[in-house]
């Protein structure tokens, strides 16, 4: 089993910048990938952005169009924290943000093939 604990959501105003932290233990030898995840009110979950981690390097972190330039991905191995610095929010990042990892061998942005999932943060931008 893999533990995921997400930490630094909070309130914002647009054009502001925020760090989502998500702290793993347990078997965290057997993913291979991990990402960042959100669902905002009435929507669907989905992808914002997902990265290599441990063995799987090699490949470069994929982002949602909607985040593209805005955020970054990334992750400590030796400390087993995965970061997600978020520039220039809008009111429509406004979501519950998750932390998720996979033990699958290839990129993926399909939520369901994530097996470990945080509790989540909030992360609230106004206008």
């Amino acid at each position: 089993q893999v533990q995921l604990v997400e930490s630094g959501g909070g309130s914002v105003q647009a054009g502001g910048s925020l760090r989502l932290s998500c702290t793993a233990s347990g078997y965290t030898y057997t993913t291979n990938w991990m990402g960042w995840f959100r669902r905002a009110p009435g929507k669907e979950r989905e992808a914002v952005a997902v990265t290599p981690v441990g063995g799987s390097g090699g490949s470069n972190p994929t982002y949602a169009d909607s985040v593209m330039g805005r955020f970054t991905i990334s992750h400590d191995n030796a400390k087993n924290i995965l970061y997600l610095q978020m520039n220039s929010l809008k009111p429509e990042d406004t979501a519950a943000y998750y932390c998720a990892a996979t033990f699958f061998l290839r990129e993926t942005l399909t939520p369901e093939d994530y097996m470990y999932w945080g509790q989540g943060t909030r992360v609230t931008v106004s206008s």
